[in-house]
């Protein structure tokens, strides 16, 4: 015997209500590790609960790239329906597209210079000191060959500075002979 159709309205018991949603939100949240792990697609989930509690999952990549991923096909989509409306529909998707780059830009900013990391997974914590490791060597590279084109530099100069002092010396010694062909004795 299998079970009966729910019908689909608000459960109006409270703790029935509460039962449910943490039910169902288990099986939403299994379900979407499923066809991740099967399919191998890019899952993220947002559930927030009647009293504003926040539920999420994402893959393998962190939730704010595949939003990020997200934001940009809603927006090439939005701009392919746009093109027949008025600019101004236009400057304000572009206005809200840029605000959201530009508060992404500061909350990685905000973690580059170590705040804000109290909300960040372990996950998240490993690949931005990845990312810093990698700046560092990078930034140590342009530093070491900077300073190694500044000491070859340093090199050439001093070697023409010497071949000038030799060649000063032979015409000092070529004046002093010529002047003084005969030392007192």
């Amino acid at each position: 015997m299998g079970r009966g159709r729910v019908q689909l309205k608000r459960i109006e018991n409270k703790i029935n209500r509460q039962v449910t949603f943490s039910k169902r939100r288990g099986g939403l949240l299994k379900k979407a590790h499923e066809i991740s792990v099967l399919c191998d697609a890019e899952v993220a989930l947002i559930v927030f609960s009647h009293k504003g509690k926040l539920f999420e999952y994402a893959t393998d990549s962190c939730m704010e790239k595949i939003l990020e991923r997200h934001e940009r096909y809603a927006y090439a989509e939005r701009q392919l329906v746009a093109n027949d409306s008025e600019t101004q529909g236009n400057w304000t998707i572009e206005y809200t597209r840029l605000k959201a780059k530009i508060d992404l830009l500061q909350r990685n900013y905000r973690h580059y210079m170590g705040e804000d990391l109290a909300s960040m997974s372990l996950k998240e914590l490993q690949s931005l000191e990845q990312q810093l490791d990698t700046s560092l060597k990078n930034i140590r590279n342009r530093r070491n060959d900077l300073m190694y084109e500044s000491i070859s530099e340093l090199q050439k100069k001093e070697k023409r500075i010497q071949e000038q002092n030799s060649i000063l010396a032979k015409k000092v010694t070529k004046i002093c002979l010529y002047n003084f062909p005969f030392s007192p004795t």
